[in-house]
């Protein structure tokens, strides 16, 4: 079955002007949408999808099939796109865009696109991956009563100190640009500087496991290393506005469950208030999200299992476009998970 054989709509839904909760306002902000299947009449086959770091709602609808990871047959997908991800409202085309515009942010205005587009309060499941898992796990803390089910794939509660270094490495080299007019607004787009910011994710995104298997060569098909970072990743990053990509980390770089008045920056007591059933699916060679990250959060969750993915794919495990191995993998346990 093709796309074109279940329903599919889109749109844009208009928010206002948005004030967030760190301080100022996004002008006129809106979201991009689009939902695989049909709302059934009472309303409860509903899986919500946020996006990942720079995806788009078309770079991932690949996971979406009667034979894929989430059925449009049985189910009613509703993909938000993120702020700041080219779509929705973002720090390239927006004045005055706001310093930090967090997970939280997203999901709020992702539940009045809910209640006000569709009269949806209620989710069969969220399910996300990296910056999209992390969104799922708000989801599941900020709304206890309204999640069902959380799939979190290769994402956490928590921004780890580790990782958040990660990202560190990534805004400087972005602020080291000549193009950089500071507060992550460029004069026009840093080619050099994006260059290196690709070189450095191409590092951390893969493990050190799949360099030396060589499959950068054999399953992506790349002649050599240097063409694997150009049309992997220099291309990749090229396509998309550094404004956006500057704020979209300071998303990442701020995640965190519990940073809000209902927690007081409780981690703990943020995850003893979840009530959804929750999968946690690391990737065994994650080198942002580690396995002991989850592993650490279980102990606090009422209902939870952890299944780590074992590859040697690192973070891309979560996002297997070319590891049929772990598509595999990912569809069966998600799967699982959500016949219970």
């Amino acid at each position: 079955m093709n796309a074109a054989a279940w329903p599919q709509a889109g749109g844009t839904f208009r928010l206002g002007d948005l004030a967030v909760e760190r301080g100022g306002v996004i002008a006129d902000a809106h979201l991009v949408w689009q939902t695989h299947g049909t709302l059934n009449a009472a309303r409860d086959n509903v899986i919500l999808y946020p996006c990942s770091y720079t995806a788009q709602h078309a770079d991932m609808a690949w996971l979406i099939g009667p034979d894929g990871i989430l059925d449009p047959t049985r189910w009613f997908i509703v993909i938000p796109d993120m702020f700041s991800n080219g779509l929705s409202s973002g720090a390239a085309e927006t004045p005055d865009y706001p310093a930090v515009v967090t997970s939280r942010d997203n999901v709020l205005a992702q539940r009045r696109l809910l209640a006000e587009q569709f009269a949806i309060t209620r989710l069969a499941a969220v399910y996300g991956f990296s910056m999209g898992a992390q969104q799922a796990y708000h989801w599941a803390a900020l709304f206890p009563e309204a999640v069902e089910r959380a799939i979190v794939v290769c994402g956490s509660a928590r921004t780890a100190t580790h990782n958040r270094i990660f990202l560190s490495s990534l805004l400087r080299t972005l602020e080291a640009a000549p193009e950089h007019l500071g507060g992550g607004r460029f004069s026009h787009e840093p080619r050099a500087a994006l260059r290196a910011f690709a070189h450095i994710y191409a590092s951390w995104a893969l493990s050190q496991d799949f360099y030396r298997a060589g499959l950068h060569l054999t399953a992506l098909g790349a002649p050599d290393l240097d063409t694997f970072l150009r049309t992997d990743w220099e291309e990749r990053y090229h396509a998309r506005r550094a404004a956006n990509l500057y704020a979209q980390l300071v998303t990442w770089f701020h995640g965190d469950i519990s940073a809000n008045p209902l927690y007081g920056d409780d981690l703990v007591a943020a995850l003893q208030a979840i009530r959804a059933r929750v999968l946690l699916m690391p990737g065994r060679t994650d080198l942002y999200f580690p396995v002991a990250d989850n592993a650490a959060e279980i102990a606090h969750l009422r209902h939870a299992e952890l299944r780590p993915i074992p590859s040697v794919w690192g973070h891309r495990a979560g996002n297997p476009t070319a590891s049929p191995e772990d598509f595999r993998f990912l569809k069966s346990a998600v799967r699982d998970w959500l016949d219970r």
